[in-house]
């Protein structure tokens, strides 16, 4: 099965919120099936006991190492936020993935013991609605990870 990269032939994010004909997967002629996938924002927040900043900071690093696709990371002794996108079939897929990332790096990267406290994950589309309407999350302008 091969995913389909966004703005390839096939679909996209048609239709009223995005939600149009690349939801699901198509066949591709033959055997072969095309699942297309979408580009969601995510912002996973997490909080927990209060750490020393260079740990926090050094453990983020590690983690936006090991997957280069993070866009940015903003974090405090006891709080912090990782912004990406994610490419995924649905939003479920998504914020399955989301909701994985910190505990399954939680050892390899030195993250502290927190818990996640918050997500959210939305289409492309939203997400740039949001931004041209001034009431979205800004743009990950500063890429890295960075004091709040």
């Amino acid at each position: 099965m091969r995913r389909e990269a966004p703005g390839e032939s096939g679909g996209g994010t048609a239709g009223a919120g995005g939600r149009g004909p690349a939801a699901g997967p198509r066949p591709a002629g033959g055997d072969e099936e095309r699942v297309l996938s979408r580009l969601w924002h995510v912002t996973l927040s997490v909080s927990g006991p209060e750490a020393p900043l260079t740990d926090v900071r050094r453990g983020l690093e590690q983690l936006a190492h090991d997957h280069p696709f993070l866009l940015t990371s903003r974090y405090a002794g006891d709080h912090a936020e990782i912004r990406y996108w994610e490419e995924a079939r649905d939003l479920h897929d998504a914020a399955a993935v989301a909701l994985r990332l910190w505990g399954e790096h939680r050892s390899t990267a030195k993250l502290p013991p927190w818990e996640i406290v918050g997500l959210e994950v939305i289409d492309r589309q939203t997400y740039h609605q949001r931004v041209a309407e001034g009431y979205g999350p800004p743009p990950a302008a500063r890429v890295g990870v960075h004091p709040f």
